[in-house]
């Protein structure tokens, strides 16, 4: 492994992921280093960028997650240094970071998205015919953030109201979409190619940071109950969604159903969670690749 150089894996940062991308950079940095990379670990909250050139480092595993280091940020200050990184590239990272921009892509690009509107911080809004233009019930988000955070249902116009509030906390630009019943899927992306599909399965109302992370309780198949057919128009509609944003290397994109049963396209993460139980690890697994091969695979493609 020795062709790789002096490593470094970019962990934890400022954003409000910051606890997982801590997780994510320790699983990541110990499966590289059991394949014989030279890696080390490296916060940007504590250590300024000019380091990684000073203590020598030859490139770069980014696993960042949330603003800072998944939109283009950290991948334009690294492309300024010289170093070589894995992951997308400055445009389809900051694209890809941004629900709304990447809904946009999606529907120009006629691929399939749920019914949403864009709500702008201090914009006028009438609540209850937003409500009822989406259907009754919606999925409220932040434009920008990751891991499900500020993420809230709503059903009643002082549930949307209240949800749009907490989401504008996080940013000036809300998205509010028909809700989806599901079932939800994800679908890792590596070198271009999609892996085996996994559906979730969440007690929760719907997968949010606590089903994600915290309660333990939320189930995953793989193989994900498809026919080949399925499974095989699934991962060419998340290779086309992958590709229609420009992304490089690996990723992840989230699906769910309508109630009519068609795929809806949710969003796409260019910086996904890393750790041992993560989603791409898992996929990973199914397609016959151990922890330590698929971060190898993912170091490799920062060649590119």
């Amino acid at each position: 492994m020795s062709e790789f150089g002096k490593v470094a894996v970019l962990l934890g940062g400022d954003s409000a992921e910051r606890e997982v991308s801590l997780r994510s950079g320790q699983a990541v940095t110990e499966a590289l280093r059991r394949a014989g990379v030279d890696a080390h670990p490296f916060d940007p909250a504590h250590n300024p960028l000019s380091e990684l050139i000073e203590q020598g480092f030859e490139r770069v595993f980014n696993v960042l997650h949330g603003r800072g280091g998944e939109d283009g940020t950290i991948q334009g200050a690294l492309q300024y240094l010289g170093l070589p990184y894995t992951g997308s590239g400055v445009l389809a990272s900051a694209v890809a970071m941004d629900k709304v921009k990447t809904k946009q892509i999606w529907q120009a690009c006629g691929l399939p998205i749920a019914q949403s509107e864009v709500v702008l911080r201090d914009q006028p809004v009438d609540f209850a015919q937003l409500l009822q233009q989406l259907g009754g019930k919606v999925m409220v988000k932040p434009a920008q953030e990751g891991s499900s955070i500020g993420v809230c249902p709503a059903e009643t116009v002082a549930e949307l109201a209240d949800a749009v509030a907490q989401a504008h906390t996080f940013d000036r630009e809300v998205l509010v979409e028909s809700w989806l019943t599901g079932p939800e899927y994800t679908i890792a992306i590596l070198d271009g190619k999609a892996l085996p599909v996994i559906r979730l399965e969440t007690t929760h109302a719907f997968y949010d940071y606590e089903a994600k992370y915290q309660t333990g309780d939320t189930l995953y198949h793989c193989p994900a109950g498809l026919d080949n057919v399925e499974e095989m128009a699934l991962r060419q509609l998340a290779e086309r969604a992958f590709a229609s944003l420009a992304g490089e290397g690996w990723g992840r994109i989230d699906v769910m159903c309508d109630k009519m049963g068609n795929y809806r396209l949710l969003e796409a993460n260019m910086v996904p969670g890393m750790t041992q139980t993560s989603l791409v690890p898992m996929a990973a697994k199914a397609a016959g690749m151990s922890f330590e091969q698929l971060v190898v695979a993912i170091l490799r493609s920062s060649e590119g």
